[in-house]
């Protein structure tokens, strides 16, 4: 028997792709978040999951239904970076901790910086894994001197789309096009 089929190598194939799987629900909630697309933000949670996030504590539902008025009120834009990711498998339950960075350009041109942890138990339930619970963990907060966004002065910027808070966002676009035409420029 070779060692790429032996039954160790095998589970921990298996618990790799579990931990992709667990990662990619994690990044569905952030990026549903941030585009405001809200199939995409519940299909990272389970129906009867509880979040305690801040204030709130509820289901998903709810949370999206809270947080995207606060942001859509307070911010132009929002970033919610996934970082270091720690994850311990037993059977159809996992634990999570994942550091995060959250951005948000607010919309008086300041930017909103926080740092935290999503502590989550998720649970594969006819083969998917989804969270079934979410403590928010925010451990520090502050203001970024605000600067000019960079190349907002590129006459063609936005022709292979303006980023969104929404499904109109370029990274939905299928397949992903270039129109812009062929620049280099040149160093000084």
């Amino acid at each position: 028997m070779s060692t790429s089929t032996t039954p160790n190598r095998q589970a921990q194939l298996e618990a790799l792709l579990d931990r992709q799987e667990i990662l990619d629900t994690l990044t569905r909630f952030s990026r549903g978040m941030d585009r405001f697309d809200r199939e995409l933000f519940l299909s990272a949670f389970w129906e009867d999951a509880t979040v305690a996030a801040g204030d709130f504590v509820g289901g998903p539902a709810d949370l999206y239904d809270w947080a995207v008025p606060m942001h859509e009120q307070g911010q132009n834009a929002t970033h919610h970076n996934l970082l270091n990711h720690t994850c311990d498998i037993d059977g159809d339950t996992a634990h999570t901790e994942t550091y995060y960075l959250f951005v948000g350009r607010n919309r008086d041109d300041s930017n909103w910086i926080a740092g935290g942890r999503y502590i989550d138990r998720l649970e594969r339930r006819d083969g998917q894994w989804k969270i079934a619970l979410r403590t928010n963990a925010i451990e520090w907060s502050g203001l970024v001197p605000t600067m000019d966004i960079p190349f907002k002065d590129v006459p063609d910027i936005f022709l292979n789309g303006t980023p969104s808070r929404s499904t109109d966002d370029p990274s939905y676009q299928r397949p992903l096009t270039n129109v812009r035409s062929a620049n280099v420029p040149t160093s000084s």
